[in-house]
């Protein structure tokens, strides 16, 4: 086993123990903006899963086609929905002016190959250091192997995502509580109430988006059921509907 297949197992192949339903677990996600591969939207998210929500700095991929990637790594598998909860999180918060046919995220029990594989010669896949992904937007992939030395360096500089860091961070996506709202503001765009609609629905809806919230925000319950209120959670952001 070589230096690289090492620091890729440490970070993103799956944990031998299954889901609570048997459902094989991830610690891959991958997040693609691609057609065309563009750095300037993904560094915010490179950027704001660092700064805003305290996670570790994700790896940088040229997927040898047309895209560029973030590879998250996490310490502990969770289900593949869960996993995705996180990444359509950040997709709402940092891309949702992209368009959606240019955003793809994996979260699958068998995770992606090394990069180095994915690419056809004369163009390869690869990670690559943060200073010098803007230089592919143009032609992301190499025009030949890269070394797996110097890319076996890239990820060992890589940490992965805790388990408490990622219940932090779905919660942080999480939709405000309503009165935290500034005044004549909501938490979604703002469309014609259909008619059939009463107080009592609404009251009903509210009710349900503060008690989803404080599962998420309560450390003492399971990170899986904080996981599935903060994905119950994402659709009131207006993402995924």
């Amino acid at each position: 086993m070589t230096r690289l297949d090492r620091e890729f197992r440490r970070l993103f192949l799956p944990s031998a123990t299954p889901g609570a339903d048997g459902t094989p677990t991830v610690r891959a996600l991958v997040l693609e903006l691609a057609r065309p591969a563009q750095w300037q939207p993904l560094s915010a998210v490179w950027r704001g899963v660092q700064s805003e929500l305290g996670l570790p700095a994700p790896a940088i991929a040229v997927n040898g086609k047309d895209g560029l990637q973030l590879w998250f790594s996490l310490a502990e598998g969770v289900e593949p929905d869960h996993g995705r909860a996180l990444l359509d999180g950040l997709c709402q918060r940092y891309l949702a002016d992209v368009p959606p046919h240019r955003v793809d995220v994996f979260a699958e029990p068998e995770p992606l190959a090394v990069p180095r594989a994915l690419g056809h010669a004369p163009q390869w896949a690869a990670f690559v250091a943060p200073d010098l992904a803007p230089l592919f937007e143009d032609t992301p992939w190499l025009d030949m192997p890269p070394s797996q030395e110097g890319q076996a360096d890239l990820l060992s500089r890589v940490a992965s995502v805790s388990p408490a860091a990622l219940a932090e961070a779905l919660g942080q996506l999480a939709p405000p509580p309503a009165e935290a709202l500034e005044p004549g503001t909501s938490a979604q765009p703002a469309v014609p109430t259909a008619p059939t609609r009463t107080a009592a629905d609404t009251a009903a809806e509210q009710a349900a988006v503060q008690f989803l919230l404080q599962v998420v925000q309560d450390e003492a319950a399971p990170l899986a059921l904080r996981v599935d209120a903060a994905k119950a959670l994402l659709p009131h952001r207006g993402y995924g509907q």
